[in-house]
């Protein structure tokens, strides 16, 4: 009797340690899914950012084409100013955003 106790004692850990396994499998699988889909709406958003300041650009070309070359020389490095400018300033969130989306990934709550 006391051999058989054991024996389903046994089967109940590795029962509970199988179960845990496939737990800790979903929880990565779900927490890299996450993960890539942060990274694709991230590159989706950037793309959609570069077109917007790409089209301001241009607009701006085409009001200053008219004007000496001086004016549209200074509205180009004004312009890769400010994209320098928001470059770092995405640099600077994107560390934010990944420890944020990160520390929501590894949060477990019952």
């Amino acid at each position: 009797m006391d051999s058989s106790r054991r024996q389903s004692g046994i089967q109940q850990l590795l029962a509970a340690e199988q179960e845990a396994q496939r737990i800790v499998n979903e929880a990565r699988n779900a927490k890299m899914a996450r993960l890539k889909q942060a990274k694709e709406e991230a590159d989706k958003e950037i793309a959609a950012f570069r077109a917007q300041m790409e089209a301001e650009f241009q607009k701006k070309v085409a009001q200053s084409s008219g004007d000496s070359g001086a004016n549209v020389k200074r509205l180009e490095l004004e312009t890769e100013e400010k994209i320098q400018h928001l470059k770092s300033q995405a640099a600077n969130i994107s560390q934010d955003v990944g420890q944020m989306l990160l520390k929501h990934v590894t949060t477990v709550k019952n």
